[in-house]
């Protein structure tokens, strides 16, 4: 029986890497959240301004309606993939932070990396299988859904980590889906109750309006990755 981390020595862990560099994640995670949240909202103004400009004759209020609806789907997609790109860009900087502790942080680079060559058409292909895989599960009920969006979830560091091991092999978006499936039995439980000890802090985050997310963000998303890492030593 492998010899897993409880959730308090995972952010221990945490708060360890983060000792007297919290300026450091809190700048990892802001500068692609800005990015991320102005594209959006010039997504979303260019398409109200084609919703408002539209002339479809006596067919207006229709079209209106069903471009506003099919506007409103593209953008959710769009949005969807942005956040996914920067999440998995600062988890990608938070496990090579773990490995070696001393190294210096170039929040706007390294939070954009995963938008370079190397990685993002394999993180675009990972995000749309598992997109179709957890939506068709959805579609038998909601909870298979979640359990297979957690079976899914480290699909992205185990796709970086091979990479690196072998920059010259052509990796499989599918083989990193399914080795994440293996990891992950057992653990979906652990990492769904990691997550939701979270909560009550994202709740004081919300109150606080939104101030804490500059610490709470970088916190979660580095004790996910220390998840994954405790993960790769134990297995």
């Amino acid at each position: 029986m492998q010899n897993y981390k409880t959730r308090k020595e995972l952010k221990n862990d945490t708060k360890a890497l983060f000792k007297g560099r919290w300026k450091d994640a809190i700048l990892l995670n802001i500068f692609p959240t800005i990015i991320s949240i102005v594209i959006t909202l010039l997504f979303a103004a260019l398409v109200v301004a084609l919703v408002n400009y539209s002339d479809a004759g006596s067919n207006y209020w229709l079209n209106d309606s069903m471009m506003s609806d099919d506007g409103n789907g593209t953008s959710n997609i769009g949005g969807g993939i942005l956040t996914t790109f920067f999440t998995v860009g600062i988890s990608f900087t938070f496990l090579d932070w773990f490995r070696n502790p001393s190294m210096e942080i170039q929040p706007i680079k390294m939070g954009l990396q995963v938008f370079t060559k190397k990685y993002f058409l394999r993180v675009l292909l990972i995000y749309i299988i598992s997109t179709i895989f957890t939506t068709l599960w959805s579609l038998l009920f909601i909870i298979p859904g979640i359990i297979k969006s957690y079976a899914y979830s480290q699909a992205y560091l185990i796709y970086k980590d091979r990479s690196n091991l072998s920059p010259n092999e052509k990796i499989s978006s599918l083989d990193c889906i399914t080795e994440s499936k293996n990891l992950m039995k057992g653990n979906k439980w652990r990492l769904f109750l990691l997550d939701l000890s979270f909560l009550g802090w994202g709740i004081l985050s919300i109150l606080s309006l939104g101030i804490g997310l500059l610490w709470l963000l970088p916190y979660q998303n580095a004790t996910k990755v220390a998840f994954y890492e405790d993960l790769i030593q134990s297995n």
